[in-house]
């Protein structure tokens, strides 16, 4: 069996990658950056290190890599032979790969087994974008017959993967906890074997829990921890202000959750309590403002803020106090070395708080969020 996965950075060699290889893969990493590559290349295996209260050390092998940028002849030709195509790239780049994963379908022989694709991205449907624009880029005369050759499956992925020691080499340092959840539905009952994903009949709430729970407790640590002056996640959480503000934002999210998809409360308390144990992580250093770079994506509408705080508003008719804290400290991250803080604290010096609400969060004066969302904005601005 073989996989071609984009995306040869830390999450794709430490989780989807490791995964991949686990169930038995060949796995063909995928990459624009040519040093990695390169190295990839050169190494006859690299090793995962899992930290935590357990730690434990897996090797990879089994393993090639191509420049998608120089070899994309070879890269068509892998997925065109492949049973698995992944990525991890951050949804705004699946456009890219798109055409390229279009060629290798098209190069696919008629009669070859369905190709599995699965984008692994922090986003809500991601691997339907990703199809969008695999379709988009072939023929309208092959569109159909070439689209019968994939089957696209939307996935929920999470694994807190650091920044890693400029020596690390291709070696990847990870947390110990892991989930991978893909949508049963596509596969009309004939699933990729993947020991390590979990498949399951409605992927909706599983995206939606982890994206409002795991990534809106993450960032809210990170704004919060990096007002309050701390350098690293774990730092972060274990300052009694910083950390009560991340549980009063989950609460909120949890409400939102509960009232959407029905969740269990219970259980969903005792998910908020994991994560936040995952982020007190010693073992991993991840630095606050790795987990905050992009703010302007983070809070846009759909995303880890104002998705759950707009559902919030809905569904309690109460305003969600602790998510707009948490909004207000993501607005005041100001860090030169990153392109969206900067065009934020632009946007906040020259625009008014209503064409910011608008612009950034698509939040509109209809919505129940909208009014609070100004105030907040306004007191940013505040002198």
């Amino acid at each position: 069996m073989k996989a071609v996965h984009f995306g040869a950075g830390n999450i794709g060699r430490g989780f989807v990658g490791l995964l991949l290889h686990e169930a038995g893969y060949e796995v063909v990493f995928a990459d624009v950056n040519g040093e990695l590559i390169a190295a990839l290349a050169a190494a006859d295996s690299y090793r995962v290190h899992e930290v935590g209260e357990v730690s434990r050390e897996r090797v990879v092998d089994n393993f090639r890599a191509i420049n998608s940028v120089t070899d994309q002849d070879a890269l068509v030709a892998e997925i065109a032979s492949a049973d698995v195509v992944t990525t991890a790239v951050g949804p705004r780049i699946l456009k890219f790969v798109a055409p390229t994963v279009a060629a290798g379908l098209r190069a696919r022989p008629a009669n070859a087994a369905p190709l599995t694709v699965m984008a692994c991205e922090n986003a809500i449907g991601a691997t339907d974008l990703l199809a969008a624009e695999v379709l988009a880029a072939l023929p309208e005369e092959t569109r159909e017959d070439v689209a019968e050759r994939a089957v696209f499956a939307n996935t929920a992925v999470d694994r807190i993967v650091p920044a890693q020691s400029p020596d690390a080499g291709v070696d990847v340092t990870v947390e110990a906890f892991y989930e991978w959840v893909v949508e049963r539905t596509p596969f009309a009952g004939a699933e990729p074997r993947i020991p390590g994903a979990h498949f399951v009949d409605e992927l909706g709430p599983y995206i939606e829990r982890k994206l409002f729970t795991v990534n809106t407790g993450h960032a809210t640590i990170a704004y919060v921890g990096f007002l309050a002056g701390a350098r690293t996640i774990s730092e972060a959480v274990a300052i009694p202000e910083v950390r009560a503000v991340a549980e009063a934002a989950l609460a909120e999210t949890s409400e939102a959750l509960i009232a959407k998809h029905g969740l269990d409360r219970a259980e969903l308390a005792e998910y908020r309590a994991t994560i936040l144990e995952r982020f007190a992580n010693p073992y991993l250093v991840d630095e606050v403002t790795r987990v905050a770079r992009e703010p302007l994506r983070k809070l846009s509408r759909n995303e880890r803020f104002i998705g759950p705080a707009c559902d919030y508003a809905v569904a309690t008719g109460r305003v969600p106090s602790a998510l707009l804290e948490a909004i207000g400290a993501a607005l005041r991250f100001d860090v030169p070395e990153d392109s969206q803080s900067v065009e934020l604290q632009q946007l906040l010096r020259t625009a008014s708080a209503e064409d910011i609400v608008t612009e950034i969060t698509a939040v509109t004066p209809t919505d129940p969020l909208y009014v609070p969302l100004v105030e907040t904005v306004r007191a940013v601005q505040r002198p």
